[in-house]
């Protein structure tokens, strides 16, 4: 099962159709936004994708109207972080803002892969043995500095496709 992961879109819509197509092309099962989207016209965009969507709001997310009614409208699966899940027999955790992640962590011990975003910087470690992903900056405006993950959940290897 491959999982694309996005992060920190900030509503560029020319990058957010770059990224549908990218996603679709590589045939992902599952997308994860790790937040910070920016506006329900900007999450509506993501209907293009061939796969779920689910994601957790960030902190240009909140104060944003419209973005829960959209993500109902499309059956997209949003919250507010922390967002837990079982991907391929894997449990996978959202954050937006890294900060809690630590404090997640020494509460449940059974967290395999940790998503965040809101730094829009790259990270890609393991700290004991739990796997801590950022694709790093998607919402940029130079060109091949904007990036996306792909996770193939068999083997949680991880790939970055820069755009």
């Amino acid at each position: 099962m491959l999982v694309g992961v996005v992060s920190d879109t900030h509503n560029n819509l020319k990058n957010i159709e770059t990224i549908i197509s990218l996603f679709n092309e590589k045939k992902v099962d599952l997308v994860v936004h790790t937040g910070d989207i920016a506006s329900s016209i900007a999450l509506t965009k993501f209907a293009n994708l061939n796969c779920d969507l689910v994601g957790v709001y960030g902190n240009n997310d909140r104060n944003e109207l419209g973005l829960s009614e959209t993500a109902s409208v499309n059956n997209f699966k949003f919250q507010e972080p922390p967002f837990s899940l079982i991907i391929n027999n894997k449990n996978v955790v959202i954050f937006h803002e890294p900060d809690c992640i630590d404090n997640y962590l020494m509460e449940n011990h059974d967290t395999d892969v940790v998503l965040h975003g809101h730094t829009h910087r790259y990270r890609n470690e393991i700290r004991e043995g739990v796997i801590l992903f950022n694709p790093g900056e998607s919402a940029g405006m130079l060109k091949g500095k904007n990036a996306i993950g792909i996770i193939d959940m068999k083997n949680l290897s991880i790939k970055r496709i820069f755009f």
